[in-house]
């Protein structure tokens, strides 16, 4: 336990950042898989499976009919557990969709903007231990919301050479429109790239590791390559509590971002000794009982415990760090959820894990992390669309609002803007 006020600057400053892992080499060796890839399509991509996954997958896509089946052997229980929470997923984000608007600037000036769908999407769900069934939800539902025609996504094979069933599934059950079996940074560079397969896709969405993370950011900064959803980083908590709070509610929190992988990172601020002594028994109680004990006793490693002097100076220190979560379980938490501003997004009271959001809540759980929440929100439906905005003039319109244009591009020095107005404004037409 670490208390605030006690603290430095420069101490203050070091407990505020995030691990740094090394990651040496990372971008060059993500950069040539990209290339590979775009050179060598289809085949570049079989061989990148069998070199980094150790397989070859039965069958490169799978069609509509291998995702029905998936849906016929998963069991009932989970089906009704991916409605149940799509239900709510697609309820909240419905309200969530732009609308196109029209506005008269001027007496015959109008201007418009519009929303349309972007097609192809391409949705990135990881492999590993935990197949992330939520994150076909959170990103399919809404692609399909907004009317996204062509969403496609990408998986890695386990050792079997097969994507997980649950995830493929999910996939069935919210109209994913193509499946490839395919992971890591090749993945993103077929969705960016295209290939003979796999359609080249306006957007990439979706989680992933450092491999996979950096490869979104080399492709989204490529003129050729493709828009990526937000900058994203291992997952992270901060947990606002007093001393009302239950120990034992505190540690899963924190646990439950902390057992995503040994770079999570889990911070608890509170103003209570008692509470901050509990939580910390709890951890070391229930840690060691996970079935991912090993990944907490990494990622726990990073973690911190810190005292301060009252809630307030919480809430101003989660707004200097910016979590991906926050989560405030204290008697004043919704006067504080008011307050908090660099967050993905906010989970109030006792009886609002972090949990619901991942899964059933309705919002999205795909969220800035490492600090991005300062400039970047979670995801939205807006993310699935882009904007585009019209304007149409009558020729009494340019009366009135071309003489403004006219001085303002006179006093930038470009005058044949100002022409293109005074030519119109000249030629004595009336239409």
């Amino acid at each position: 336990m670490l208390n605030w006020s006690a603290l430095d600057d420069a101490d203050k400053k070091k407990l505020l950042r995030r691990p740094v892992f090394n990651n040496d080499g990372l971008g060059k060796a993500v950069s040539g898989i990209l290339q590979r890839v775009r050179k060598g399509g289809d085949d570049a991509l079989a061989r990148l499976t069998l070199e980094l996954d150790g397989c070859t997958p039965d069958a490169f896509e799978l069609g509509r009919e291998q995702l029905q089946a998936a849906v016929n052997r998963t069991e009932p229980a989970l089906i009704e557990a991916i409605n149940d929470a799509s239900d709510r997923i697609r309820s909240f984000h419905a309200a969530d969709i732009p609308q196109d608007t029209s506005v008269e600037t001027a007496p015959g000036l109008t201007c418009e903007v519009r929303y349309q769908p972007l097609s192809p999407v391409g949705l990135y769900i990881p492999g590993g231990s935990a197949p992330l069934v939520s994150t076909v939800l959170m990103l399919a539902v809404p692609a399909l919301l907004a009317g996204c025609r062509e969403i496609i996504m990408c998986s890695p094979p386990g050792k079997d050479g097969r994507v997980n069933e649950q995830v493929l599934a999910a996939a069935g059950i919210c109209g994913v429109s193509r499946v490839f079996v395919a992971g890591g940074a090749q993945a993103i560079a077929a969705m960016a790239y295209g290939t003979d397969s796999v359609p080249r896709c306006k957007k990439i969405f979706g989680p992933g590791n450092s491999w996979v993370t950096e490869a979104k950011q080399q492709v989204s900064q490529d003129p050729d390559g493709a828009a990526i959803d937000l900058p994203a980083g291992p997952s992270e908590v901060l947990v606002i509590a007093d001393a009302q709070a239950n120990p034992e509610f505190i540690a899963w929190d924190l646990l439950s971002q902390a057992e995503h992988g040994p770079d999570s990172q889990v911070i608890l601020l509170t103003d209570s000794n008692e509470l901050a002594e509990a939580v910390i028994v709890k951890l070391k109680e229930l840690a060691p009982q996970s079935p991912r004990a090993e990944i907490l006793k990494k990622s726990l490693a990073e973690s911190r415990v810190v005292r301060v002097n009252d809630l307030q100076t919480a809430i101003e220190l989660s707004n200097e760090y910016a979590p991906e979560h926050l989560i405030i379980n204290s008697a004043n938490a919704r006067e504080l959820a008011e307050q908090a501003v660099n967050t993905g997004s906010v989970f109030v009271g006792p009886w609002t894990p972090e949990s619901l959001g991942d899964y059933c809540s309705g919002t999205n759980h795909v969220l800035p992390t490492y600090g991005w929440a300062r400039s970047h929100g979670a995801l939205g439906m807006g993310d699935f669309m882009r904007r585009m905005t019209l304007q149409t003039a009558s020729r009494q319109a340019l009366g009135i609002v071309g003489p403004t244009a006219e001085k303002l591009a006179e006093v930038e020095g470009l005058d044949a803007h100002r022409m293109a107005v005074r030519a119109r404004l000249s030629s004595g037409g009336n239409t």
